[in-house]
C-alpha cells in the first residue's frame, strides 16, 4: 500500500484553478510564464527588545509558531543614540517561507488570520512595489490560531510579503485575487 504525498490545498488550488485562469485571462504563450508565488517573508520588528532579552526570545517562539520553521534574529546594522540602540543589538525576528509551507502559510492567512482582525475592510490594492510583489502588515500577531492569547506577554505587528514572479502589478494582482486575498474595492 503507498502513502499519498500531501499536497498543501493553497498549492492543489495554483495547479487546478489558478493557472488556467491565469492562462485565460492573460493570454500567456508558454505555460512557464504563469505568475506563481515565489516566496512569502514574515518580520516581526522588535524595538524594545534593545531593553530586554526576553522580549526577543518570546517573538522568537511566537514566530516559530506562525511560521512553522526556525527564524533568523535580525540584528541593528547601525547605531542610533537616541533609541538606545547598538549596533549588532537584536530588533526582530524574521523567515522565508518557501515551497509546501509557503503554501499552508497562504491558507491559514486567509481563510483563518485575515477574518479575524478587527474591524477587516479588505487588503489595500495599492500595497505592491511594481515588480508584483505584495506587502501588507498585521497590527496583531495573534490572529493565527497557532498563538495561545492567553499565554502571551506582548502584542506585536508582523508585515508579510508575499514575492511572486509576476511581471506587473496587474498579473500580481491577478495571481492572489485567484488564491482569494481579500482586496478592498
Amino acid at each position: 500500500m503507498s502513502e499519498q504525498a500531501y499536497i498543501p490545498h493553497s498549492k492543489n488550488r495554483y495547479l487546478e484553478i489558478v493557472r488556467p485562469a491565469m492562462q485565460k485571462q492573460f493570454d500567456y504563450a508558454n505555460p512557464m510564464q504563469i505568475p506563481k508565488i515565489e516566496k512569502i517573508v514574515l518580520n516581526m520588528g522588535v524595538g524594545k527588545a534593545a531593553t530586554d532579552s526576553k522580549i526577543i526570545k518570546s517573538a522568537f517562539e511566537a514566530m516559530q509558531k506562525i511560521a512553522g520553521q526556525k527564524p533568523v534574529i535580525a540584528k541593528a546594522r547601525i547605531s542610533v543614540a537616541t533609541f538606545k540602540l547598538r549596533e549588532g543589538m537584536p530588533i526582530g525576528v524574521k523567515v522565508t517561507l518557501r515551497r509546501d509551507r509557503m503554501y499552508d502559510f497562504v491558507d491559514r492567512l486567509v481563510t483563518i488570520a485575515l477574518p479575524r482582525v478587527r474591524d477587516f475592510r479588505g487588503l489595500n490594492a495599492k500595497s505592491f512595489d511594481g515588480h508584483g510583489n505584495f506587502a501588507m502588515g498585521l497590527k496583531e500577531h495573534i490572529v493565527f490560531p497557532e498563538i495561545d492569547y492567553d499565554t502571551i506577554d506582548h502584542m506585536w505587528g508582523m508585515d508579510i510579503i508575499v514575492c511572486t514572479t509576476a511581471r506587473s502589478d496587474i498579473e500580481a494582482k491577478a495571481l492572489l485575487s485567484e488564491f482569494e486575498f481579500p482586496f478592498s474595492t
